[in-house]
């Protein structure tokens, strides 16, 4: 017999299914609407999944190595879940020069390597070539705001927040 918490999580993730099958609809299953369709799943579900990337595929009418392709290529999307918290480190020339990395080393030490969640699935932390903020450099982005001119003090400041040590 299910339970409450069963039947909770099964009916969001039905919804989920609706609400994306209602975006592949609307772009009318269209091979080019893939990029939207993989930025609504990622809205939907957190991350892209092999199954979900699937699903996809199937739905679109795509070779599932072109959906896969796409969604490895753009640093936007997502193949594995993400903690509740994450931190962008932008590695463009500006921030670089300005000290980016040592942001790196604090979450690094702090957290997990980049492009890794930590082993509590609390903090995720990624760079990125740029996210165009030179002015702000060194930039981050942590939990889709920026922090202007971090430094490790900063960034030490906000894990002790969340009590990662």
């Amino acid at each position: 017999m299910p339970t409450a918490t069963n039947e909770k999580t099964v009916t969001a993730k039905d919804n989920r299914q609706k609400l994306l099958e209602r975006a592949m609809s609307r772009h009318q299953y269209a091979g080019s609407a893939l990029i939207e369709v993989l930025h609504t799943a990622q809205e939907l579900f957190g991350y892209l999944s092999p199954e979900l990337l699937s699903t996809i595929a199937h739905k679109l009418r795509l070779p599932p190595s072109r959906v896969l392709g796409v969604a490895s290529f753009y640093h936007f999307f997502s193949l594995k879940p993400k903690g509740e918290h994450t931190f962008v480190v932008c590695l463009g020339t500006a921030c670089y020069v300005a000290g980016a990395l040592g942001l790196v080393e604090t979450l690094e030490r702090r957290c997990c390597k980049a492009g890794a969640t930590s082993a509590d699935g609390r903090v995720s932390f990624e760079t990125a070539r740029c996210i165009g903020s030179c002015g702000l450099a060194p930039a981050v982005i942590y939990d889709g705001t920026i922090l202007a001119r971090a430094t490790p003090e900063k960034i030490g400041r906000e894990l002790d927040q969340l009590s990662v040590k």
